[in-house]
């Protein structure tokens, strides 16, 4: 990991897949980017950044790297993995790697957040599967601060119905949206998965699966907006097609995909504020390199009118929706209106929504909360 020089080479290879330059209306999934770079014009970046030392011994010592290099702000964007081969949602006593991820990054990050907003999503349950994301909370209202975030983790896990497949697109489409809502403020989204995206064995050698291609195109696209994507690999993996996507993925206008394997840096005989530096630090010490890269590239405070999409609200049941009030105005920056207020709970049904529910909604009916199509 480090401070890469942007790749912009004509011809690829992805995981044994080769793609050269497309032409217009090529079968290649990028043809479409391609047009897009070809329009704009762009110079390629070929100059390096400064590069971030990787002798810390503290997540402060970290984050004060993170502005000698040049960061300056930065917002954060949480996506969290809900697909069914998943099985390190666990909560305990001690911190599943989701509850660690979240704080580590958290932390080091929260000095560069100037209203601490961390919109905040699942994805690959069994309400998303590989084409939605839910919101944490209704209304696609932010958590406030990471601490919310994974107060607000541990009040959904319970409620969540492990699905499949994986697919990064719906979760890197959202972050799209949220950053040109935003007036193109800099993002860096966090993908926390325990595995990549899905592949089947059936799959022809040198073809992508659906959830590849998506993932890809989605990747391609975010590289025009001031949005970084780490993507961190808790569990056994596998990892294989992770490091390709990192390294190899054509078409970009800069290197906006890191990827961390969080396992094996905790799997280090080291002690615990090392272990947590180090991935803080792989995490994070490409982050200035692309911040630099989308002012060269003139993506900051750029709108291109995205209108947001609706997310789908989360899978809770009554006694969360009870207690939720609704955000200030301040709070829904993010997003406009709802499609789905709330998870309706009349009856036992699967709504629209696509959330199974099995006792009466006490404040649903008869209130403004009800979606109005119903």
């Amino acid at each position: 990991m480090g401070l890469k020089e942007s790749k912009y080479q004509n011809n690829h290879q992805f995981g044994g897949y080769s793609y050269g330059s497309p032409s217009v209306g090529s079968s290649s999934p990028y043809s479409i980017h391609s047009v897009w770079n070809a329009d704009r014009d762009r110079s390629r970046l070929q100059s390096k950044y400064s590069r971030i030392g990787d002798d810390y011994h503290s997540l402060e010592q970290v984050t004060q790297a993170l502005a000698q290099a040049g960061l300056e702000s930065s917002n954060l964007i949480v996506g969290i993995d809900f697909t069914k081969s998943n099985d390190l949602h666990h909560l305990g006593d001690r911190p599943n790697p989701y509850e660690q991820a979240i704080s580590i990054i958290g932390r080091t990050m929260s000095t560069f957040d100037e209203d601490n907003l961390i919109p905040c999503y699942g994805f690959g349950d069994a309400s998303t599967h590989d084409k939605d994301v839910f919101s944490f909370y209704p209304e696609d209202r932010p958590c406030n601060g990471f601490e919310e975030v994974l107060s607000r983790y541990r009040e959904l896990v319970p409620h969540v119905r492990l699905a499949g497949p994986t697919s990064f697109a719906p979760i890197i489409e959202t972050a799209i949206e949220i950053v040109d809502v935003s007036g193109g403020q800099y993002h860096v989204l966090l993908i926390i998965a325990d595995g990549q995206v899905t592949r089947s064995v059936n799959a022809v050698q040198g073809k992508l699966s659906p959830q590849e291609r998506s993932t890809i195109d989605a990747i391609v696209k975010a590289s025009d907006y001031p949005l970084s994507i780490v993507l961190v690999g808790v569990g056994d993996g596998p990892w294989e097609m992770m490091h390709q996507f990192d390294d190899n993925i054509p078409s970009r206008a800069f290197d906006n995909f890191q990827f961390v394997n969080f396992t094996d840096i905790m799997l280090t005989n080291n002690p615990m504020t090392k272990k947590e530096t180090k991935f803080a630090l792989d995490a994070l010490m490409e982050i200035p390199s692309q911040y630099k890269a989308t002012i060269d590239l003139h993506l900051l405070s750029r709108r291109t009118g995205i209108t947001r999409k609706y997310c789908l609200p989360p899978p809770v049941g009554q006694c969360l929706v009870e207690n939720y009030s609704r955000p200030s105005s301040n709070e829904q920056k993010f997003s406009s209106i709802s499609l789905y207020k709330v998870a309706c709970l009349i009856k036992k049904s699967t709504f629209p929504c696509r959330h199974h529910v099995g006792i009466l909604c006490g404040i649903c009916k008869g209130s403004d909360l009800l979606p109005k199509r119903w």
